[in-house]
């Protein structure tokens, strides 16, 4: 049977459960463990929110600007 993948709802909440902790001084890695993921999921939920962030900022910069390409 295949592993549950979690909501977006359910990985932003984890994500600020995480800051919650460390915020009152439990270390990153812990508070990590606590919410019940693995180091490297963490990382690639906090680095998907901010690549998606970016990527639509440059995307609108890209069709305003005149020069982006189309095909």
């Amino acid at each position: 049977m295949a592993n549950k993948r979690p909501k977006p709802e359910e990985i932003v909440t984890k994500l600020r459960q995480v800051e919650v902790l460390s915020g009152q001084g439990m270390p990153r890695l812990d508070a990590i463990r606590q919410i019940g993921v693995t180091e490297q999921t963490y990382y690639r939920w906090s680095a998907g929110g901010r690549r998606k962030a970016s990527s639509g900022r440059f995307s609108r910069q890209t069709s305003t600007a005149g020069w982006a390409r189309t095909n």
